[in-house]
């Protein structure tokens, strides 16, 4: 039954640790993980290093104040004609969205899309949506001309089929339909807490695909007219590139690698405002230099968007990222093309990954705290702790996102879970070693022990006790008749008996010799009646060893008797012995007179003979006879003892 306590108790605090660890890494992933993953994608992960083949043209704040907002699309249409007229680029996105025609400006509509005729390596961007009703039900004309029109051949070879979240289009006005020849997806999905840590690389439209602008841009610089799609990764045959997803109801995402922002600007990658594009076209014209060279943009691909953030009133198009709290839109299709172009993927660790470094992160805190000191075992799990760190900084060094604060907390937990663990298994040991060292010495003693277990030394006290012995007579003869189990059972039986007597009336054993059993009153045990008590309790004894004598005649077995002697006096008590080996016990003439007294049991045929000294403590309860003038060995004087025949 204890076994089975025993193993249902570590049982129980597994499954607590367990549960408690489930806590913890739900809350974590909840609450904290997303802050460490931007701390670290900021911190460790993004560097300076950019693609120079990326080029960013930005409607920005200087743009806004240059040529006042709103823009007439005649104003698009100077930057288009001056890359289409001066420059060799090797692709453009256009990251802007056009749902309405400038009914007001008929003109300057129908220059931006003759331009946007000349660019056949413009890719523009479009908006899917979630609608309450299906395409097929709301616009099936510009639904299945935008998918023939803009189709790729996308291959899905995903085991895990898990259908698009999108069923509808922001519609192209008709005259921008028909000016562009490649499209891309500009949807962004942001994480927990609005922040954009990963971007969608193809969405499903109604049960169609379609790559987003990124994508998009880099099929169309290599030629490349269709993908494959696994559960875990975007396979590119012509190139061999493979880019890594996640495979979810959101989407096939893929975490972005962010860029280290240039100094002083709000983008990572080069820059130019609109407005200088605008000015340089006007000045070619007039056959005078250029505020940017047309070359610049030789053999690039330009993203043009449009983020005027601290003007009043102009485009603002700005996510919150681990690097930037307000970061173009544009620049951010910037890094995921340049991720793409330069296989520059974070990826995630898989859930079993984490789950094995958690149980060993959690088996070697545990490991450590049971095995070593308090102190050297809690700098080991520190040191632990910081080792974990340092690999998952590494491991974001080199673009894989681990989980940063999960593993940690799980740690602590074990910490505060493993030193509660061990500081009740060692409290449990300890009362196992208690329990058994009192079978060895009293109780009591072990209670004074425990209790100044750091001022245990050689020496005592004085002190007026009442010492009793107890002996078994004609025990030698009586051995000899017997085996020695028989003798050793009678002996247990006859022990088990009187102990909790002794024990009753404040008595502790102080030790075992054979047959006979010393006991003390009076220490370690204060009791002032302790003369008294004793008295009582070898009254008591007797009555139990007849109780025993009628068991044992029935069960064949000798008959025993006992004789008893006690004396009350002062003696020293305290630890006898050396420094490395101690014994709690009681010594002096008090203690040898009782024992002699016991002895004279044998001669005058009695069974309790107690000394003057004690009989004057219990003189008004006990009816004794008086036995004058006896010779004590050791003693020179001659004494009285009395025999106790009854208690009153």
């Amino acid at each position: 039954m204890k076994r089975l306590k025993s193993k249902l108790f570590y049982l129980y605090a597994f499954l607590i640790h367990i549960l408690l660890s489930v806590i913890i890494i739900l809350v974590s992933w909840e609450f904290l993980e997303y802050k460490a993953y931007n701390f670290m994608m900021k911190n460790v992960t993004a560097k300076p290093t950019i693609s120079k083949d990326i080029i960013i043209i930005s409607i920005d704040n200087t743009s806004v104040s240059r040529y006042k907002w709103p823009w007439k699309r005649e104003l698009y249409s100077y930057i288009f004609e001056y890359i289409n007229t001066y420059s060799k680029p090797k692709a453009i996105g256009y990251d802007a969205i056009l749902s309405v025609l400038d009914e007001e400006n008929p003109e300057s509509d129908a220059k931006f899309f003759a331009q946007l005729k000349k660019t056949p390596n413009l890719v523009v961007g479009f908006i899917p949506m979630r609608e309450n009703v299906s395409i097929e039900e709301s616009n099936p004309e510009f639904f299945n001309a935008f998918k023939d029109k803009f189709y790729v051949k996308i291959h899905d070879m995903r085991k895990n089929k898990i259908p698009g979240r999108y069923n509808s289009i922001i519609r192209f006005p008709k005259p921008y339909f028909d000016s562009v020849a490649n499209a891309g997806s500009v949807k962004s999905t942001t994480a927990l807490y609005g922040y954009l840590q990963s971007a969608d690389n193809i969405v499903t439209v109604n049960g169609k695909m379609f790559p987003v602008l990124a994508l998009r841009i880099y099929m169309l610089v290599n030629d490349i007219n269709e993908l494959t799609l696994t559960d875990n990764e975007i396979i590119i045959p012509k190139t061999g590139k493979r880019i890594p997803v996640m495979n979810s109801p959101i989407g096939s995402q893929t975490l972005i690698t962010y860029k280290k922002m240039m100094r002083n600007s709000d983008y990572s990658h080069i820059k130019y405002s609109a407005s200088d594009v605008i000015d340089s076209l006007m000045l070619m014209k007039q056959g005078k230099k250029p505020i940017i060279d047309p070359h610049e943009f030789d053999d690039k691909i330009i993203l043009i968007g449009g983020n005027a953030q601290a003007a009043a009133i102009g485009p603002v198009d700005a996510l919150l990222t681990p690097v930037h709290e307000k970061h173009p839109g544009v620049d951010i299709q910037a890094t995921i093309l340049d991720n793409i172009i330069n296989s520059d993927f974070t990826k995630q660790s898989t859930i079993l990954f984490d789950l094995v470094l958690l149980a060993l992160l959690t088996a070697g805190t545990m490991y450590l705290i049971l095995k070593l000191s308090f102190f050297k075992s809690l700098i080991a799990v520190i040191a632990l702790g910081a080792l974990y760190t340092a690999f998952s900084v590494v491991c974001f060094k080199f673009n894989i996102a681990v989980n940063v604060i999960t593993p940690l907390l799980i740690q602590l937990s074990t910490l505060i879970f493993g030193y509660s663990y061990r500081f009740i298994l060692e409290g449990r040991n300890k009362e196992k070693i208690k329990q058994a060292m009192g079978k060895y010495i009293s109780q009591d003693v072990m209670k004074n022990v425990v209790q100044n277990i750091d001022d245990i030394k050689l020496g005592g006290k004085k002190a007026v006790v009442t010492v009793l012995f107890a002996d078994i007579r004609g025990f030698t003869s009586m051995s000899e008749k017997m085996t020695a189990e028989d003798v050793s059972k009678i002996l247990n039986e006859y022990f088990t008996e009187i102990e909790p007597i002794i024990s009753k009336y404040n008595g502790v054993i102080n030790k075992f010799i054979g047959d006979a059993v010393m006991a003390v009153f009076g220490d370690p045990i204060e009791d002032l009646n302790h003369p008294v008590n004793a008295v009582r309790c070898a009254n008591e004894m007797l009555k139990k060893v007849d109780q025993l004598q009628d068991k044992w005649l029935f069960e064949g077995k000798p008959k025993i008797e006992i004789g008893i002697g006690i004396n009350t006096g002062e003696a020293f008590v305290g630890n006898i012995g050396s420094e490395k080996r101690l014994e709690y016990t009681v010594i002096g003439d008090t203690v040898n007179l009782a024992s002699r007294i016991e002895s004279y049991n044998k001669v005058y045929k009695t069974n309790l003979l107690i000394s003057s000294s004690t009989y004057s403590y219990v003189s008004g309860i006990a009816d004794v006879i008086k036995i004058s003038e006896v010779t004590i060995r050791g003693k020179s004087k001659k004494m009285d003892i009395y025999e106790v025949l009854r208690l009153s």
